[in-house]
């Protein structure tokens, strides 16, 4: 069985094997191009990457479109998404002429990494009172 990476940040967490984006577990609706685009830049956060390796990513060599204006459009879709902004950027930092970076720093875990914790038991609350299997039930 593969073990895909998720990637967390904050409150948000992108899923590349299911091509999700949540935020506090709720998904969050971004199109394939978009999602592609902001993998390449989680998984090199800090790193600039440049326009034009956005532009290999998402659109193939033989495709011709208004680059500038697609990719700008991508960009700001992900800055919706993420409630960030260009003036004072939290998430996508623009550098001008050379591209963006991705500025928090980001947790790589596997599928089987986050199936283990959810399995992890969880601390029982000491309450003074001697411990059952039924009042650990109410907790």
């Amino acid at each position: 069985m593969p073990q895909n990476k998720i990637f967390h940040f904050g409150v948000f967490e992108a899923d590349p094997g299911s091509g999700e984006l949540r935020k506090s577990g709720v998904r969050l609706r971004l199109p394939e191009q978009p999602f592609q685009g902001f993998l390449l830049l989680v998984e090199r956060p800090g790193e600039v990457v440049s326009r034009e390796e956005l532009r290999q990513k998402l659109w193939p060599a033989d495709t011709f479109v208004d680059f500038d204006h697609s990719l700008n459009t991508i960009i700001n879709k992900l800055r919706e998404m993420l409630g960030d902004s260009a003036s004072s950027p939290r998430f996508v930092e623009t550098l001008a002429n050379r591209g963006y970076r991705f500025l928090p720093a980001v947790e790589v875990v596997t599928n089987l990494e986050r199936r283990q914790a959810w399995r992890m038991p969880r601390p029982v609350r000491r309450t003074g009172q001697a411990e059952t299997s039924q009042s650990r039930l109410r907790l």
